[in-house]
């Protein structure tokens, strides 16, 4: 059975780091992709970045390139996120996802979810 579970989340002041982690059982990242989505009440899910083996590192947002870097340890199964310079615009809770192949931006092809982890960022 394929699990993950996401934490590192936090309340932060805006121009603040936070490092979220993913932590993967019953999946080997050699063959998956691993994404990072968030969602902001009110809004739709939404993805941000995406790391594979097939396709590298994908930004699916604009606003956090050059802040946000995803990337893995194989070897330990698991994911990160670094978030760097954080705004008030980035508060949400965030999610790690999986499926196998390919990154897609469209949260309905992942099959397997962490439970979330809060990201407050305040001004």
């Amino acid at each position: 059975e394929v699990q993950l579970a996401d934490s590192g989340g936090g309340s932060v002041q805006a121009g603040g780091s936070l490092r979220l982690s993913c932590a993967a059982s019953g999946v080997t990242f050699d063959d998956y992709a691993i994404a990072w989505f968030r969602q902001a009440p009110g809004k739709e899910r939404e993805a941000v970045l995406c790391i594979s083996p097939r396709a590298g590192r994908i930004t699916y947002i604009n606003s956090v390139k050059g802040r946000f870097t995803i990337s893995s340890d194989n070897a330990k199964n698991m994911a990160y996120l670094q978030m760097n310079n954080l705004t008030p615009e980035d508060t949400a809770v965030y999610y790690c996802a999986t499926r196998s192949g390919y990154c897609n931006p469209a949260y309905y092809y992942y099959h397997t979810w962490g439970q979330g982890t809060q990201v407050t960022v305040s001004s």
